[in-house]
């Protein structure tokens, strides 16, 4: 913060709150907020409703005002500031009708994302948290292989009723929450972020099966799972299965490109230049990944342009992605981390092949 030249972060809803605290704000009307300084002690200004949800770990880092229904929260919030506090960071995702109150009643101040200060150090993991992305990633696999296996089965369901399956099994292995769950089958999974439908599965169908949830392994704050696998339910033709094989090389070539002192941009580049080397450049329409932490999208985000330079402890996807508008499309997820030694490795273990289900 000193180094920002940040005064004071405002935290209210989004991740930095529970990540620095382990406490996570309703998304309420009510408003929320830590008051971090750079120099003196923090206080979390809470409604007093919510106090009971505060845990006790949190109370050991913070001090605690909660605010009544009578009470004035932005007021508590400006008298938590110190004095001469000029330079206000505030989270990202802070309702901004709590932002314009502050600032009305705060107009000399200058404000900033929160993130500013808050994105480079989630950036880097520590062991703690790569465990944790770890242990996020090994049940996100277990309900991979059983969408691979068939115990959770694609023919004549649809993709609601897969979803809704994928979902309980994230929680069944140890997810809290679950974040999405993607089911895009036939034309429609040449939608990337598609939001599965009564459309029934049919033999012949390529399936996208992206989801992901939320794990707290052993306490603290939740880590996050992202894992992408296509099925072929019954034997595919031949040209989709040569798509596959180019998608199986980008993503390949991407994790094969992510180590350390690698600039962000240039892991997108080797999963893109397999994909427009065989023709389907214009079929894929996203960045190669994101990084994954506390939240399923953070920095660093593997992009063109993006100069910022891997480092150990970095984590985030590699998913290269081809979309043929009114057929199929196609998309393969790993999460992969920056080890101490600046080499890179996934998380996730499920089989990365075309596999085929049962028609």
């Amino acid at each position: 913060m000193a180094a920002a030249g940040v005064d004071a972060l405002l935290l209210s809803l989004g991740a930095d709150l529970p990540w620095l605290t382990g406490y996570e704000a309703m998304p309420l009307e009510r408003l929320t907020m830590l008051v971090l300084p750079a120099a003196g002690d923090p206080v979390l200004v809470v409604p007093l409703l919510e106090e009971p949800r505060v845990p006790p770990s949190t109370r050991d880092l913070v001090e605690v005002r909660a605010w009544s229904e009578e009470e004035d929260p932005v007021g508590l919030v400006l008298a938590s500031l110190p004095p001469g506090s000029q330079v206000l960071g505030v989270s990202d995702r802070t309702w901004a009708v709590a932002l314009l109150a502050l600032q009305e009643r705060r107009p000399g101040a200058r404000w900033t994302p929160a993130s500013a200060v808050t994105a480079p150090v989630r950036a880097v993991k520590d062991a703690a948290e790569i465990a944790a992305l770890e242990a996020a990633a090994a049940a996100a696999d277990r309900v991979a292989d059983d969408l691979q296996s068939g115990a959770i089965p694609l023919a004549g369901r649809t993709e609601r009723q897969v979803a809704g399956d994928v979902g309980r099994r994230l929680v069944e292995e140890g997810h809290q929450r679950v974040n999405f769950a993607i089911v895009a089958s036939g034309p429609n999974a040449a939608s990337p972020h598609h939001e599965p439908t009564e459309r029934v599965i049919a033999p012949g169908d390529t399936v996208v099966c992206d989801f992901g949830g939320a794990l707290v392994p052993g306490g603290g704050a939740a880590y996050c799972s992202d894992i992408t696998r296509t099925l072929a339910v019954g034997e595919p033709p031949d040209d989709v299965r040569a798509c596959y094989d180019v998608l199986a090389a980008a993503q390949a070539a991407g994790r094969g490109a992510a180590r350390a002192g690698v600039a962000a941009w240039q892991v997108d580049d080797a999963a893109r230049r397999v994909i427009e080397a065989a023709g389907f450049g214009r079929h894929f329409v996203h960045r190669t990944g994101h990084g994954i932490g506390v939240e399923e999208h953070e920095p660093p985000y593997l992009v063109a342009g993006n100069e910022e330079v891997l480092v150990p402890g970095n984590a985030f996807s590699v998913e290269p992605g081809i979309y043929l508008p009114g057929r199929f499309g196609m998309r393969l997820e790993d999460i992969v981390v920056i080890g101490p030694g600046g080499e890179s490795r996934s998380l996730n273990r499920a089989d990365r092949s075309l596999v085929v289900v049962d028609p």
